[in-house]
């Protein structure tokens, strides 16, 4: 096996190029025709065993495979398995059309792993960092019933949503982020430079301080003594708080109490139901078995504490128990969702109501989204109004006062 560089012409007359891995030039002229390609030159690389070098300059500027790279592999899959094209085609036409060399890396080695006579669901499960279990039992569920097209699409498009819905929840928390943030360095140039040359001037005029007063001065100077000591404990809380988050008690506790945050709790909560909904209904009509779904869906939904209670239905249907009982347990639906539930599971249509479900949870979710941000700002104001209110009683009114005496007023 050796690597060729090409240079070929699409069926629009246009020149493209690439790299391919083939026995012999023969076989990369069969590749690229294949993929409707003409090959107007074709040279060698490299052979097996000379491996190409790569500079630390490269490998510093080396892009990873992102998100966004699966959501367009699975759409050029979709779309290349619609048009019939082999599986093995499909991926050495992706290898050869793909620019990002990490992207490349991955490709060739799924092709690699499908010609040593893998299935694809196992290819894929290689590489855990880049397709989820999720991801790769939907792909499994494909090729036992068929459907394999069909999945790629509704992998795509769960995809899309789950990046819709995290990329506008991060634009709704930027304006407050910023100024949490200015407030904080507000606070910390005040404490460190302003706020002691009043000391000096209040301790100048050796008078009595009002208490708020004498509650910044103490604040700035206990700052100004300690500020090394700040550092270190606010690097190793963070420290500390990142490696218990990343156990699995950590993260149960954690993921319990965002759900239940005031303001931003609900739509985490309806976001992470909307994801259940979706990744359930997709799994079920499917054709995969309701243990097994239930189980795939539990790692899905990118919450421990939901996950447990998914868990528990899982349990509750193992037992025999039927799937509205088990969700009413769980604590979690709204009334409405468990009805949804009950009349799916007595009517056999399970898969479209939880379908409903998931455009209820996402309509709600994109609802809380907008007007996160209108309900964030009347806490940011009366948070500012507090701060400027403290430092005017705490500062001015006793500039003002001192003044005044100084008048004999």
């Amino acid at each position: 096996m050796a690597t060729y560089t090409w240079r070929g012409r699409n069926s629009r007359g246009e020149v493209v190029t690439g790299q391919l891995e083939a026995m012999t030039e023969g076989g990369v002229a069969d590749q690229l025709l294949s993929i409707g390609v003409f090959p107007v030159h074709i040279g060698l690389v490299r052979a097996d065993g000379e491996a190409s070098v790569e500079t630390w300059f490269d490998k510093l500027n080396r892009k990873p495979v992102i998100e966004q790279d699966i959501m367009v592999f699975s759409r050029q899959m979709y779309t290349l398995n619609k048009a019939g094209v082999p599986i093995l085609r499909a991926f050495a036409g992706l290898q050869a059309s793909a620019s990002k060399p990490a992207l490349v890396d991955l490709l060739k080695d799924v092709r690699s792993s499908l010609d040593q006579g893998r299935e694809l669901s196992s290819a894929l499960a290689r590489h855990p960092e880049h397709f989820s279990a999720f991801y790769v039992s939907m792909i499994r569920v494909g090729e036992m019933t068929g459907k394999l097209t069909d999945v790629f699409q509704r992998l795509n498009e769960h995809m899309e949503f789950e990046r819709d819905v995290r990329e506008r929840i991060k634009q709704a928390l930027r304006y407050p982020s910023f100024v949490m943030i200015a407030m904080a360095a507000a606070v910390i140039v005040l404490n460190i430079f302003v706020i002691p040359t009043f000391a000096q001037v209040f301790a100048g005029f050796k008078a009595e301080l009002p208490l708020i007063t004498r509650g910044l001065l103490g604040f700035s100077a206990w700052m100004q003594a300690w500020w090394p000591m700040l550092i270190a404990m606010g690097m190793g809380t963070n420290v500390a708080v990142k490696g218990y988050l990343k156990t699995d008690t950590g993260r149960y506790k954690w993921d319990g109490v965002k759900i239940k945050l005031p303001i931003v709790g609900e739509i985490i909560l309806k976001a992470t139901l909307a994801r259940f909904a979706r990744s359930f209904a997709l799994s079920s009509q499917s054709g995969v078995p309701l243990v097994q779904a239930l189980t795939v869906v539990a790692q899905t939904v990118d919450n421990a504490y939901v996950g447990s209670r998914v868990e528990q239905m899982r349990d509750g249907i193992e037992r025999g128990e039927s799937i509205s009982r088990c969700a009413a347990a769980t604590g979690v639906f709204t009334p409405i969702v468990l009805q949804m539930i009950n009349v799916g599971e007595e009517t056999g249509e399970l898969d479209n109501l939880l379908f409903e479900i998931a455009g209820m949870y996402e309509r709600e979710t994109d609802y809380a989204i907008k007007g996160l941000s209108s309900a964030i700002e009347p806490i940011l104001l009366a948070v500012i109004a507090g701060l400027v209110l403290l430092l005017a009683l705490g500062i001015f009114m006793p500039l003002w006062s001192m003044g005044n005496a100084a008048m004999g007023k």
